[in-house]
């Protein structure tokens, strides 16, 4: 029985990664087909580090996802803390439902209500061209809000609620206490939904093609526009930059949140 749910479990980690390690592999041909492998070669990472246009949607892919991530986590940290005040019942519960709906309605939806939103309000205040940068953070702000929230929230109710009445006890002030103590407790939390929220920024291209205007287009449009005619195998290298970066952040992370969990045992006993 355990061969053969650890050859379901390898069977299932081959379906997910097995076009990611193709990926990979692709990326270092010597020629630009997708079938066959010629040889080992460096020149697409060469090519697409000398791709300006490339390169410039991808700085402001990176410009974007960070501003939306410190955002909705600044700001989605703050909900969850107000959302954890409310005592069970129907206040608590539509709140959490109207969080809930950005992830739960469909990004097209999303992508086309928030254009005529910002059409709309562009229109009400006489500017020829509304969309841009700042449309497209408030549209990542908004779907990534949620994600931070319900990172957030359950490591709130871990904590104990006399924490930041004892801090207080001992002379902190209520803002004091409150980053002094509660903030730390969730930090894990936190953490957790920052990176969340960086990378579904990072990968978004419904809601960001409706919201994006001429002079600011993301990596997404741009890859998207590239598949009208055929995607270059510079593109399999900037995606295994990205997957390799992504991946490292992780394992540091995980690594950092062990090493810190170890040091809480450690305190305890």
């Amino acid at each position: 029985m355990k061969s053969i749910s650890k050859i379901y479990t390898f069977l299932v980690f081959l379906f997910l990664y097995a076009p990611i390690l193709v990926l990979l592999l692709f990326s270092f041909n010597t020629t630009s087909s997708t079938s066959v492998f010629s040889g080992f070669s460096l020149q697409w990472y060469k090519s697409i580090l000398e791709d300006k246009a490339t390169l410039r949607a991808l700085y402001n892919t990176l410009i974007l996802a960070v501003s939306s991530s410190a955002v909705s986590t600044v700001l989605g940290t703050a909900a969850a803390v107000g959302i954890d005040k409310y005592k069970k019942g129907i206040a608590r519960s539509s709140v959490m439902a109207v969080t809930n709906i950005p992830m739960m309605n469909p990004e097209i939806v999303t992508g086309v209500s928030m254009m005529l939103l910002f059409v709309f309000i562009g229109k009400l205040v006489n500017a020829e061209s509304v969309l841009g940068f700042g449309t497209l953070l408030i549209a990542h702000v908004t779907f990534n809000l949620p994600y931070v929230i319900l990172s957030v929230l359950p490591k709130l109710r871990q904590t104990d609620a006399n924490l930041a009445e004892a801090a207080q006890d001992l002379g902190c002030r209520p803002a004091s206490a409150f980053f002094k103590v509660v903030i730390p407790s969730i930090m894990p939390g936190i953490i957790t939904g920052m990176i969340m929220a960086f990378t579904l920024s990072l990968d978004d291209f419904i809601i960001s093609y409706f919201s994006s205007g001429p002079g600011f287009q993301t990596l997404p449009i741009a890859i998207f526009s590239m598949t009208k005619k055929r995607v270059k195998p510079d593109m399999y290298a900037l995606s295994a930059i990205i997957f390799v970066s992504i991946l490292i952040l992780l394992i540091l992370y995980n690594i950092a949140q062990q090493k810190s969990e170890e040091k809480v045992k450690t305190k305890k006993e």
